[in-house]
């Protein structure tokens, strides 16, 4: 895993202004492929109670309406949670390193492409401590897909999304939950096709920032190319997008 300073402030600016078009923003946003992976990687029962960390819009907390007995929201966005609520038992607007819940509270703690943005370690032993013995921590994020990639990879993801803090392989996901005290740790890959112009386009970051996404993909190295199955076929540039989605038990 790879950690940039980046202040919290900066976290809520940028998101305050994506938050108007964050669901058209990827493709992945509302996959529906992507959200029945996380549900068969979590579980969700009607006697559950679910905690879906950097709820943002409920994109995902939609996917476990009406399927659990309660279902919380945490978020550090007001902008971004604000039509979150119509999914939720409960909206708490609060950073996810120090979570305003009793020990034990949930069943399931979800959080997909949240990870990045947090002080990662104490997030992670924050919803292990929310979480029962037994229930499941599942983290959703995009990764590099080896050494080959991750420096090229990890600058676009830097300039897409300049309050990123972590950039992430699938082994660091893994190290996560191992380290907040989860066994049965799994991995699992899930690959999303995005244009990336339409990626880039997120309503947060400056043209200049988009071209040099465009510039790094155009002389990308062929070990890139190779992984990504890049395609700059029309003048527009698909990528092949990993996914990691990584459970674990809490002890």
């Amino acid at each position: 895993m790879k950690t940039i300073p980046v202040a919290p402030q900066a976290v809520k600016e940028h998101f305050a202004a994506r938050a108007p078009r964050y669901d058209r923003s990827s493709r992945w946003c509302t996959d529906q492929a992507l959200m029945d992976r996380i549900l068969e990687t979590t579980d969700p029962r009607p006697q559950h109670h679910a905690l879906d960390v950097a709820c943002g819009t409920g994109l995902v907390s939609r996917q476990f309406k009406g399927r659990v007995a309660r279902l919380v929201g945490l978020d550090f966005t007001e902008e971004m949670s604000a039509t979150a609520s119509r999914y939720l038992d409960e909206l708490v607007v609060a950073p996810a390193e120090s979570m305003p819940f009793s020990d034990n509270s949930f069943d399931i703690a979800v959080c997909r492409q949240g990870i990045q943005f947090m002080d990662a370690p104490l997030a992670l032993a924050e919803m292990a401590r929310v979480v029962r013995p037994g229930g499941t921590i599942c983290l959703i994020n995009l990764c590099a897909y080896g050494p080959e990639d991750r420096d090229e990879y990890f600058e676009i993801l830097r300039l897409r999304n300049p309050a990123r803090r972590n950039f992430f392989m699938r082994e660091s996901l893994a190290d996560l939950l191992t380290g907040a005290g989860c066994h049965d740790v799994v991995v699992r890959d899930y690959i999303s096709v995005e244009d990336v112009d339409a990626w880039s386009d997120n309503g947060a970051i400056e043209e200049a920032r988009r071209e040099g996404i465009r510039r790094i993909y155009r002389h990308a190295s062929p070990e890139f190319n190779r992984l990504h199955a890049v395609s700059l076929e029309g003048g527009r540039i698909v990528d092949h997008m990993l996914f990691g989605i990584a459970s674990g038990m809490v002890r």
